[in-house]
């Protein structure tokens, strides 16, 4: 048995894109538990856009990932190790483990995952962050009622794609935009959608005054940039706009422009709101609840991107999101 814990930590925050000099490979002893803990093999860690703002010096929601620290991010793994009653050797949990083989945990934030509900990659995805964050900005965020026509950018990626399936299952009409014709035959021919929006080959702002002539009443809004604009422009009467995201900046290294469309806003009495999935951790068993049950009855429509390759993999996987190049939710094998 290995008594080694490779672990990916952060060499220097990146200019713009991040590269094989951001990331460096270290080894460390395997963690033993003291009492109260336990250690974790770490079998899959999450991959998500956010991850991107963690690494700049600047102020956030969070404090920045520091220079030498394990990468953060979410994780599913087997206890192997335990000093914690709650969370037994041999144990399936989920939890803050960072981007390494072996994890110490006390047990706060984690998570026992059940594997007869779902396989462990879609509790990085479905029952994870990604499945709150849809739930929560539709249903806190964006008022989401039965009637609704709702837009949603990014739409074939983890956050998107859930919440398209959310908002078809409340009632609403459901409008895509994703990248290539692949992942727009995925939302309307797998996930329901009642259209799709390939924003590589079409414009956004004509395809969206044909797939919705009256309007929106809600951006999901996973994107930012020239697609937010377009959404601005067909805002109706009290329409909301919920900012999750604004992955067409994140790696620019020039301030971005704000949307040239704001006053719709004004003109509609319309609310543009952001909002953070960690402001809603006490409610988090509501929402595990009703995701737990639409994917019992099959009425979510879960997709896991696995990707393999270990702590080596992490840097080339993580850029896959900003090359548009996942589908569902993006996940790494550690072990």
């Amino acid at each position: 048995m290995t008594t080694v814990n490779r672990q990916v930590r952060l060499a220097k925050r990146p200019v713009g894109r991040p590269d094989d000099s951001t990331w460096e490979i270290t080894s460390e002893p395997i963690p033993e538990p003291s009492d109260g803990e336990f250690t974790v093999k770490v079998d899959y860690v999450s991959l998500d856009p956010a991850m991107r703002g963690w690494l700049d010096d600047v102020k956030s929601y969070v404090p920045p990932v520091a220079i030498g620290e394990v990468m953060r991010t979410h994780a599913v793994g087997r206890v192997v190790a335990s000093k914690n009653a709650k969370f037994p050797e041999g144990q399936l949990v989920s939890g803050q483990f960072g981007v390494q083989e072996y994890a110490l945990s006390d047990g706060r934030g984690a998570l026992a995952v059940d594997e007869s509900l779902a396989p462990a990659p879609t509790w990085l995805g479905a029952l994870g962050f990604p499945g709150m964050t849809a739930y929560f900005g539709l249903t806190d965020v964006g008022r989401l009622e039965k009637g609704d026509t709702v837009l949603i950018s990014g739409a074939a990626g983890a956050v998107g794609s859930i919440a398209g399936q959310i908002a078809k299952l409340k009632g609403a009409t459901v409008i895509g935009v994703a990248g290539g014709p692949e992942k727009c035959a995925w939302l309307t021919e797998d996930l329901g959608f009642d259209a799709a929006i390939d924003y590589k080959s079409e414009s956004v702002g004509k395809a969206l005054r044909a797939a919705a002539p009256d309007g929106i009443d809600i951006y999901f809004d996973n994107v930012g940039g020239e697609i937010l604009d377009a959404a601005l422009a067909r805002l109706r009467k009290n329409a909301r706009v919920a900012l999750c995201g604004a992955i067409s900046g994140y790696n620019a290294t020039d301030p971005q422009p704000g949307p040239s469309r704001y006053l719709s806003l004004l003109v509609n009495r319309a609310s543009m709101t952001g909002f953070i999935v960690f402001d809603y951790l006490d409610r988090f068993p509501e929402g595990m609840e009703a995701m737990s049950e639409w994917i019992r009855a099959g009425e979510i429509v879960t997709r896991e991107q696995v990707e393999t390759g270990g702590v080596e993999a992490f840097g080339r996987t993580l850029n896959l999101l900003f090359d548009g190049a996942n589908t569902g939710k993006l996940v790494l094998t550690i072990s």
